[in-house]
Order: C-alpha cells, then structure tokens, then sequence
C-alpha cells in the first residue's frame, strides 16, 4: 500500500506526514510526531487512555485511521496546558489525587477538557457521565471526580469555602 499525505494542526502546530491508509492516528501521533501523552492502552476503544480532542468533540485516536483526522485540528494534552503554566484540570488532578500510575490520566485530562467546555458547571452525576468513557484502574474514580469538580469551580471563578 502507499502511504497518504496528510495534513492536520496539533496542538497548534501544523504538521504534514505520511501514513499508511490503515494506520491508525494513535500510532501516528506517538510514533511519527513524537506527540506521546495519548497512550495506547486496549486498542479497542474502551479504555479512553488514547482521548484527543479532534475539532471540538473528545476521540479515542485508536479507532480513527490518521488519513480521516486529515485537516483536522487536533488537541493533545499536551496542548491543554505546559509544565510552565497548568491547565486548571492539570493543577487539580495533582492538588486533589486524581491519578495514581497516571497512565489513564492524559485521556482523563483531554476528555474532562471538552466535558468543562460542554458544560462549564457540571454536577458530579454529570461528570461521572461524562467521563464514563474513559477507565481507570487504580483510582477508584472518586478523586477524578473531584479534581474535574474544583477545576470547574476554578474555572468558574468559585473559591472554596475552606479558604
């Protein structure tokens, strides 16, 4: 088979790769753009650890074939913040322990991203919902859930009632 030419923007960036008509934008992605915060975990789309956002709308990138994210614009989360300035989602998933082996929590961040831009005050049902998609199995959920809670509230300019 010959590979395609393709063309998307990443967090950002636009890039411009080849790629076999069967691959997959996960492995494009790490492999080719060296773009390695989605990881590759069940490949079958149930595990949510590859989530990117693709124009608007959350995407497990193992069940996309990389020529149909062509001239998408894509966000990793990579994208979402830098170690130099956090995202709100990034800061409370540390400050509230919602990650333990962290493997999950890039697709976590990515997908809570695009829940908090669909709805900026969500319940905690709502977030749960929301999240459903995306697995973990070392946290028992309950600190993701409440990291996406306050990073809305901070968000939303709420402060908490302790301070």
């Amino acid at each position: 088979m010959s590979k395609q030419h393709i063309k998307f923007t990443v967090n950002g960036e636009e890039k411009d790769v080849l790629a076999e008509p069967r691959e997959l934008l996960i492995h494009t992605l790490r492999e080719q753009l060296n773009v390695t915060g989605p990881h590759i975990g069940c490949e079958t789309s149930h595990c949510g650890a590859c989530t990117v956002d693709i124009d608007g709308k959350s995407v497990k990138a193992c069940t996309l074939f990389a020529i149909q994210a062509n001239g998408t614009e894509i966000t990793t989360v990579e994208g979402i913040g830098s170690p130099d300035d956090l995202h709100p989602l990034q800061k409370a998933f540390r400050e509230h322990h919602g990650l333990q082996c962290g493997y999950c929590t890039p697709g976590m961040i990515t997908r809570a991203y695009r829940l908090l831009q669909e709805n900026p005050s969500p319940t905690e049902e709502e977030v749960r919902f929301g999240m459903a998609g995306n697995l973990c199995r070392c946290t028992g959920y309950q600190n993701i859930v409440k990291s996406i809670l306050a990073a809305a509230d901070e968000m939303n300019g709420v402060k908490e009632a302790a301070e």
